[in-house]
């Protein structure tokens, strides 16, 4: 039953779409997958959301034949490799192929391009994309549109033959972040934002979550600077940041976990980590381990293999005509010491 697709895809418009990197679009996602969200949710298949009796009450299409392509924003972190396990997790409850695949940086906007573009030749039923570049996948992407689904993970883009997103809202996430500082300092704490790659629109959502939240409390950040989502980099910007405000730092708001571990390295050879506030984001194992020891105190986690999980499940009933939600939102949960070791187990 597979489409076949044209196998040679438009490459110099790609390498032009690569570099039109304005106008990201924010995530649309919000509210929850389930009310009750839980540490026991991120295994992925009880989800309500994604259909997990796809793989009994599909028809058409024989499973073996069916093969999902996957383009994650890199493989070489822990929270991707456990949106991978997701997806691998569904392929073997539905005996489908998927094939999973990614930069080897978030950075990579232009070999995650290339990917794609192998991957569509292959003559996939379906892809699942969790875009570097909303701008560039989505030339990337033109040729599967209208002709196989397409699913967005993690971050949603405004792209016409979308099917469906799968993820969570990014903004409403970090409010909680920001709100936790607070309640937690006040009005007066001196709080800083360590964000993502310059112009990304998950790291442009999670930066405005945390102002909207620590808006509430009358406080906002004095600075704001780029970690580019790894750890090195990150503790080289909060090493800037202490230098700048003489140590007088009182919460760190992070773009994800690897930030929030740079920042917390950079404070602990400066002597001041007990008395700063680092938050981070993701929900990595890492992480989770540092915020129950007392290290870091807090995470946002996003339940990635939950996601990778239901949007596996959802392309492989919309291969076989079924409709599927054009958004499902996964809830977060947000890890403090008081459930962090649940968590973990």
């Amino acid at each position: 039953m597979k489409r076949r697709l044209l196998a040679v895809l438009l490459t110099a418009g790609l390498v032009l779409s690569m570099t039109a990197c304005g106008g990201k679009s924010e995530e649309s996602a919000s509210g929850s997958a389930s009310e009750d969200a839980s540490a026991e949710d991120t295994g992925g298949g009880e989800a309500d959301a994604g259909g997990n009796d796809a793989a009994e009450d599909a028809g058409g299409a024989d499973a073996k034949d069916i093969s999902i392509a996957v383009n994650l924003k890199t493989l070489n972190s822990e929270y991707w490799g456990n949106v991978k396990a997701g997806c691998d997790k569904a392929a073997e409850e539905l005996g489908i192929e998927v094939t999973v695949n990614g930069p080897d940086a978030e950075s990579e906007i232009a070999q995650q391009v290339t990917q794609i573009g192998d991957q569509l030749a292959q003559d996939v039923d379906a892809i699942i994309v969790a875009p570097c570049d909303t701008d560039a996948v989505s030339g990337a992407l033109e040729s599967a549109s209208g002709e196989i689904p397409v699913f967005f993970i993690d971050q949603d883009v405004d792209f016409p033959g979308k099917t469906s997103f799968v993820g969570t809202s990014n903004v409403d996430a970090a409010k909680k972040g920001g709100q936790y500082i607070g309640e937690k300092i006040g009005k007066d704490a001196k709080v800083v934002i360590i964000y993502g790659q310059e112009g990304e629109s998950t790291s442009n959502a999670r930066t405005q979550g945390y102002k909207e939240g620590l808006a509430e409390f009358g406080i906002e950040p004095i600075a704001e600077m780029s970690g580019n989502n790894v750890s090195d980099t990150a503790k080289a910007a909060m090493e800037d940041l202490l230098t700048r405000f003489n140590n007088e730092i009182d919460a760190v708001l992070c773009m994800n976990d690897d930030t929030a571990i740079g920042a917390l390295s950079a404070c602990q050879d400066a002597g001041v980590a007990e008395d700063i506030t680092i938050i981070g984001f993701d929900g990595n194992q890492s992480a989770v381990e540092l915020v129950a020891a007392g290290d870091l105190e807090a995470t946002i986690a996003q339940q990635p293999t939950e996601m990778g999980y239901i949007a596996t499940m959802n392309a492989y009933k919309a291969i076989n005509g079924e409709t599927v939600e054009k958004e499902v939102p996964v809830e977060t949960i947000f890890i403090t010491k008081d459930n962090a070791a649940e968590y973990v187990k």
